[in-house]
């Protein structure tokens, strides 16, 4: 599930970088999110 929402959050965060729309910065912001929990998952097994 929290590996899901990951993938979803870099899709949005590339298409945020494609159009450089005003969001960038909040996805940027779930993109980083999106990272430490799937370090946090594999870390923990």
């Amino acid at each position: 599930m929290l590996y899901t929402i990951a993938v979803v959050m870099v899709v949005l965060w590339l298409l945020g970088l494609i159009t450089s729309n005003t969001m960038g910065g909040f996805i940027h912001i779930l993109l980083v999110i999106a990272i430490v929990v799937v370090l946090l998952r594999i870390i923990n097994g």
